[in-house]
């Protein structure tokens, strides 16, 4: 079918005579302590308050409700919320310190009002909760004016997803990805929606296929075709307080060894032990930093996952430790696929043990992956994830710390590009059919890697990176966007994409840097790279059958903006891990989109071309050939230009010059931020001097920079640093403190600077232990002595 035809009104199918049932008025309620149950004549509600601002609501529509929940959900143990329950003849009232939920009896109908009696989100008036015979569950919602939703994890299309359907359902997506390409990798069903009302999120915890349609005016909807309506509602002062909670219910990630926020370099495949020597080796001789080398598919014996092949990888061990000297990391693929061959030990094993998938009738579910014929690991059971975790063995004896995850929606070579729905997992011995726990999968082999690796690793921090996922994937892995293309289209794509996957507990992103499919050219990669800089997760990636694009595979002047860029990250290495701490300890995403830092500014709701990293930095992204000039949008307020240092007020939208080597990049004013030295890994110059980049005075400014060792658990334990650094200025008197707040880690630095941009002179420097300072006034300098031990021993402070 070609064109016009395709929309031709006789080849549209539309479904009819699905009988639609909604849930009637309340005939009895029951209350215990929080948890409240309404009965409506054959189905039953729950309403629980987990906390004074978020409940969840479960519906059965043909009985008690089930109370269990995924392992999504993190959190189970909540403190007693303080519940004042009262009813008149329409409505119950449920009120808590933050929150009031009137309940209409007639039928049951939702509202969610602040204390101060301001609806905030409410149940559809007509229909609101239901069921279909077909035995799928719905929740109508209304949906106000100006309201916009930011969320859905993995998602292509701009930042506000209001007016389109997002589809819950991970898919391996080889074709293009475009406005159309709804259902991807990774599924997170949970949303936030701001507007002039308030803030509220909310999570549909079901792993089947769940849609939700934002395409009505008045009116939303969310659909789950099997399983449950199981959902929690999150009311926040703001963004940052609504995924703050949710995060708390899902988890948080933990940290990563350090190494995994370098610069990443693999192609499908690096095909021999050869070839991967010589990536590194002109990483080195170049020098352009690099941390992680990966092995794709071709490593494999026959694409056997936990083997080496024997003719391409002879001596794959003594690779990775030659590797390891000279400061790179292996990190090799692992699907979930495992080759039908009966002399096949990890075959063997699954079958024998009955680890794998299975109809209910018994047979083994086998679909074709890459090695032919394959069966599958019942995830869903924890002692098949422990058996998966134990067979990493393989890697880790031959020094191997991070897992790359890859085919895990799980993808099949079929029409339906996935399992066959049918199958049954047992799911520790609450079996469901795959239809109900489709979107698990993933989650639970990376859950299953990344334990396997801890307990393996033995006191190091494991690395897992996943295509598929589920909500609460963060505790487990990083993610990427899968299959991009080399597209300048598939450039500005990705930005939204980031910052709607941090918005959905996400942290830790990425995509394929250059494109994964089709031929990426010098400029593409050299914007793409300069992106890279600042994304979480940083690695460059490219497929079998096109051309290599290493940095410095398109010339000189691409190799050198590519160095200058990877470069930077490595100085912005001490800042970025400050954020991932931040991250684990509060939810919040690394990148940000700016209605998170400045919802008080209508024009940062829908911009999704530009992002803040953390709460100080301001990158705006070149995303098309040849953009001598872009537009960048300044929020109120004084900002800096990272490069020239030039001070510009915002409130506007500003014209930067763009050359092929420049993407802008701005820094609110007053803010501090921390540098590093250039080094072409993580480690290599432990010790070396920070400098702290004061830009330019702006009241009273702090900043808490996080340290640890970089790559065990004893973080944990209390051995970290949090050191805080204040500026102020007072009547042209300017101030400089540090306080140590936890101080248990000795990084052996015996020195720090910090640079003052856009200041005259230091008056003063105080902290706890100064035995000395001297300014140097010819130089602009001043060095402060302190005293030994709990920090480094010398500050040089440069006015510039």
């Amino acid at each position: 079918m070609k064109g016009s035809e395709a929309i031709h009104p006789n080849k549209i199918s539309v479904e009819k005579g699905i009988t639609h049932f909604y849930i009637g008025q309340v005939t009895v309620m029951r209350h215990d302590k929080a948890s409240i149950y309404f009965n409506c004549g054959p189905a039953q509600v729950l309403l629980r308050f987990l906390s004074p601002s978020l409940f969840r609501v479960v519906l059965n529509p043909y009985g008690e409700v089930d109370e269990k929940t995924t392992d999504a959900v993190y959190k189970r143990d909540w403190p007693e919320v303080e519940l004042d329950v009262s009813e008149d003849d329409e409505y119950y009232h449920l009120t808590t310190s933050q929150l009031k939920v009137k309940v209409q009896k007639r039928p049951l109908r939702l509202a969610v009002y602040t204390p101060e009696g301001k609806v905030i989100h409410q149940d559809d008036p007509v229909r609101g909760m239901g069921w279909t015979e077909q035995k799928q569950v719905f929740c109508h919602k209304t949906m106000h004016g100006d309201e916009k939703f930011y969320g859905f994890g993995e998602k292509a299309g701009y930042l506000n997803k209001r007016g389109t359907r997002q589809i819950m359902w991970n898919s391996d997506v080889y074709a293009p990805h475009n406005e159309e390409t709804n259902a991807l990798y990774q599924s997170i069903p949970f949303f936030t929606s701001l507007s002039e009302k308030g803030v509220y999120g909310l999570f549909l915890d079901n792993p089947g296929k769940t849609i939700f349609d934002l395409t009505g005016e008045e009116s939303y909807s969310f659909t789950a075709e099997a399983g449950k309506l199981d959902y929690y509602f999150f009311y926040g002062q703001d963004l940052k307080d609504v995924v703050s909670q949710y995060t708390e219910l899902t988890g948080r990630m933990p940290l990563p060894p350090k190494w995994a926020i370098g610069y990443h370099q693999s192609r499908y495949s690096y095909q021999t032990e050869d070839e991967v020597r010589e990536v590194a080796r002109t990483f080195r001789e170049k020098q352009i930093p690099c941390d992680v080398i990966y092995l794709d598919i071709h490593y494999m014996d026959g694409y056997r996952v936990f083997t080496w092949h024997p003719a391409r990888f002879p001596n794959a061990p003594q690779l990775i430790q030659d590797l390891s000297q000279q400061g790179f990391h292996v990190i090799p693929i692992v699907d979930p696929g495992v080759k039908k061959d009966p002399s096949y030990r990890v075959y063997q094993e699954g079958v024998k043990q009955d680890y794998f998938c299975r109809y209910l009738e018994g047979d083994i579910y086998t679909g074709e992956v890459w090695p032919g014929e394959s069966a599958f690991p019942d995830f869903t059971e924890e002692k098949v994830r422990k058996w998966w975790g134990k067979l990493h063995a393989h890697y880790t004896e031959a020094g191997i710390k991070g897992i790359w995850n890859d085919m895990n929606e799980p993808a099949v070579f079929n029409e339906t590009k996935t399992m066959d729905v049918d199958v049954i997992h047992k799911n520790d011995g609450d079996p469901k059919p795959h239809k109900e726990l489709h979107n698990l999968y993933g989650y639970y082999m990376s859950k299953a890697t990344y334990e396997g690796l801890k307990e393996l690793l033995a006191g190091e921090r494991p690395f897992v990176v996943t295509r598929a996922g589920y909500a609460g994937i963060q505790r487990y892995a990083a993610v990427w966007t899968g299959d991009n293309r080399s597209f300048w289209e598939h450039l500005a794509m990705c930005i939204p994409m980031f910052l709607n996957m941090g918005i959905s507990g996400l942290p830790f992103v990425g995509a394929d840097i250059g494109g994964f499919a089709h031929p990426a050219n010098g400029p593409l990669l050299a914007r793409w790279t300069q992106l890279g800089t600042f994304t979480p997760f940083c690695r460059n990636h490219s497929a079998l059958d096109v051309p290599r694009q290493e940095p410095w595979v398109f010339g000189e002047e691409i190799e050198a903006i590519c160095r200058r860029y990877i470069e930077l990250r490595y100085q912005l290495l001490p800042h970025l891990y400050t954020l991932f701490y931040q991250a684990a300890e509060t939810g919040l995403p690394i990148l940000r989109p700016l209605v998170m830092e400045f919802p008080d500014d209508p024009l940062t709701h829908d911009l999704a071309d530009q992002f803040m990293v953390g709460e100080d930095i301001l990158v705006a992204p070149v995303y098309r050939p040849d953009m001598h000039a872009r537009a960048v949008y300044l929020p109120r307020g004084q900002w800096i230009n990272y490069w020239t240092k030039e001070e510009v007020s915002g409130g506007q939208y500003v014209l930067v010059p763009t050359p092929l080597e420049i993407m802008p990049i701005f820094v609110k004013k007053g803010a501090i931020i921390p540098h590093g030295v250039v080094e072409q890994y993580v480690g290599e110059k432990q010790g070396a001097p920070l400098t702290m980049h004061v830009f330019g005075l702006h009241g009273e400014q702090r900043y808490t920079l996080y340290e640890d060792d970089g790559y065990s658990f004893e973080y944990e334990k209390g051995c970290y640093n949090l050191v805080e650094w204040c500026v102020t200025e007072d009547s042209g008197k300017v101030t400089v403190t540090y306080q140590p707040h936890h101080y248990q880690y000795d990084s052996g630095r015996k020195e720090c600077h910090l640079v003052l941009h856009g200041v005259d002179g230091v008056q003063e420097v105080r902290g706890n232990t100064v035995k000395e300072w001297q300014y140097e006034r010819e130089q602009k300098r001043l060095t402060v002595t302190v005293e030994a031990g709990s920090h480094p021993d010398t500050y040089v402070i440069d006015l510039k």
